[in-house]
């Protein structure tokens, strides 16, 4: 390759080492300058999203902070155990256990129950009661139309 490149006389030799360098610069543009211009493009966008949503977690914390200040924040609602007893004797439901959880859930036991009863408790409970349904367990009870039902209640955030 030496001997081929000295056979050239001086003018392409000039030529070939100023297209070896225009060559060796633009490979260095593509390969280095332009992912690192890419990659400085993509984290300025992403440190735009970051710096809005963190405006919008700082405006949360302060409607927070007033909200508890002036005790606006604070709910009225009743005690989940005495919204169960009085949903489940008010539709004839038999509740053999009820074993709060430490976290704010509520586990119900239903025994021999009508299954339609279960149905039509766990919708109120849901929709009218704003409750979260968070686990149910049926098994049939022996009679037919009757289950056992095991169901796991929370409070919606």
């Amino acid at each position: 390759m030496k001997q081929w490149l000295l056979n050239l006389n001086q003018r392409e030799q000039l030529s070939l080492l100023a297209l070896s360098a225009a060559l060796v610069v633009y490979v260095l543009y593509m390969a280095v300058w332009l992912p690192v211009a890419s990659g400085r493009d993509d984290m300025v966008v992403r440190n735009q999203h970051l710096a809005l949503s963190l405006q919008r977690v700082d405006a949360m914390v302060s409607q927070l902070m007033v909200l508890r200040e002036s005790g606006e924040g604070q709910s009225n609602k009743p005690n989940l155990t005495s919204v169960i007893n009085q949903s489940t004797s008010r539709m004839n439901l038999k509740v053999s256990r009820l074993q709060p959880n430490s976290r704010g859930e509520l586990q119900v036991r239903l025994e021999n129950a009508a299954f339609d009863d279960v149905l039509a408790w766990l919708y109120e409970m849901e929709y009218a009661q704003g409750l979260l349904v968070r686990e149910v367990s049926l098994t049939g009870s022996g009679s037919a139309g009757r289950v056992n039902a095991s169901i796991r209640l929370a409070r919606a955030s």
